[in-house]
């Protein structure tokens, strides 16, 4: 197997090595090269050939959206994931770097105080995993799938509950060895499942909201997406994408900047208008409340559900119940399973669904567990998810 080479551009030493031995500590992953600032990563750049990079924004010489600018001007297509405390502090910066091409963002916690980047290490290797994996398969290498890394994440999390109950128990005699769970999770590949039938309890009718799940590979999936959905598309459309809070209002904000549909983030008790795009918050659950004078949204501050908080669960759940067979559920590209099951629950009501096809997501996480469960119609790449959602809103419109 090949492994995922991993460029870490950050001018700070200990960043370097901080990010260094979160990448070394993966079975499948390497580092390519460390580089000071951008400037010396396009310098060092045929040298390193890496699959991803980890970006830092502020830095000497040639910070992290001037280099972003370099590489669009000198096409090169390597996904960049930003790695910063500014993302922090400053979501339109983060949102800018999206739209120069950045694939992702995570934030380093507590700003600069950098010996925390442990906390988001598993949030770095699905990353990581992701983007780099789907760029060297594009290129024709043979790595591990994300699920390989998840498990490895995982067995990690195994092995410090297990050292947790020792000092808690005092005791010394339990153990847990890789070679142990090796067969069980650790290096199996998820086995396709067969797709499972769903009989919806009603045909499919007229479609009066579109409901939207989406997550790893999520800000530039949508917009590709959102720039070619119909001016004159006339439902409402509710999106969860998993993201932190304090960034999806400045990412509602970028998306209504080339979607010809109005997009704003969702706000707790507004009526539900045609032709408007509703983004969660990023700290809250979004779902519809039916009301006598019409529908309005919710937020809630419920505990995660599926580990996000927002999930897609939960709004597809609210559609489900509230439009039956009257809307349209969309899930596209993610890791795990979020939507899935309530995708199921809306197949079943009679709605009329979507997924993303493996071949274009960057992790087919999500939509292939929905898939697996019955709850996909039609599987749709992404370059013609806009046209497939005019198409079905047009003609199933309520007039």
């Amino acid at each position: 197997m090949d492994d995922i080479r991993v460029a870490i551009c950050d001018d700070s030493a200990l960043m370097r090595n901080l990010i260094g031995r979160i990448i070394d500590e993966n079975d499948g992953l390497t580092i390519a090269g460390k580089a000071v600032n951008g400037q010396d990563l396009l310098d060092h750049i045929t040298e390193f050939k890496p699959d991803v990079i980890l970006l830092d924004i502020e830095m000497p010489v040639m910070g992290g959206i001037k280099f972003l600018e370099e590489r669009k001007a000198r096409h090169i297509d390597v996904p960049v994931i930003i790695l910063s405390s500014v993302a922090t502090e400053g979501a339109s910066v983060t949102m800018q770097c999206l739209s120069l091409g950045a694939s992702d963002f995570i934030t380093k916690p507590g700003g600069s105080v950098t010996l925390k980047i442990s906390d988001v290490s598993e949030q770095v290797i699905e990353c990581v995993a992701a983007y780099g994996g789907a760029y060297a398969i594009m290129h024709h290498k043979n790595v591990h799938e994300p699920d390989y890394f998840h498990n490895q994440i995982k067995y990690r999390a195994a092995e410090k509950f297990v050292q947790q109950k020792k000092i808690e128990q005092g005791v010394q005699n339990i153990s847990i060895k890789k070679e142990e769970v090796k067969s069980s999770f650790w290096q199996q590949p998820a086995k396709p499942k067969e797709k499972q039938i769903i009989t919806p309890v009603r045909e499919s009718g007229r479609i009066e909201v579109i409901v939207l799940g989406i997550s790893t590979g999520g800000p530039n999936a949508l917009r590709e997406m959102f720039k070619d959905l119909s001016p004159d598309l006339k439902q409402p459309i509710l999106v969860v994408q998993h993201m932190p809070a304090g960034f999806t209002a400045e990412f509602a904000r970028s998306l209504n900047s080339i979607c010809p549909l109005q997009v704003s983030e969702a706000v707790d008790g507004e009526p539900i208008f045609g032709g408007h795009i509703y983004i969660a918050p990023g700290s809250h659950h979004i779902y519809i409340e039916k009301r006598a004078i019409g529908n309005v949204i919710r937020l809630s501050d419920a505990p995660q559900r599926n580990g996000h908080r927002p999930s897609a669960d939960v709004l597809f759940e609210s559609a489900a119940k509230v439009y039956q067979n009257r809307a349209l559920g969309i899930i596209m590209t993610g890791m795990g399973k979020d939507g899935a099951a309530q995708l199921a629950e809306m197949r079943k009501e009679g709605a009329w669904t979507l997924g993303q096809d493996e071949k274009s997501s960057i992790v087919y996480g999500m939509p292939r567990v929905a898939w697996e469960m019955g709850a996909v119609q039609k599987q749709v790449a992404l370059a013609d998810m806009a046209r497939e959602v005019n198409t079905l809103a047009a003609e199933h419109y309520m007039h």
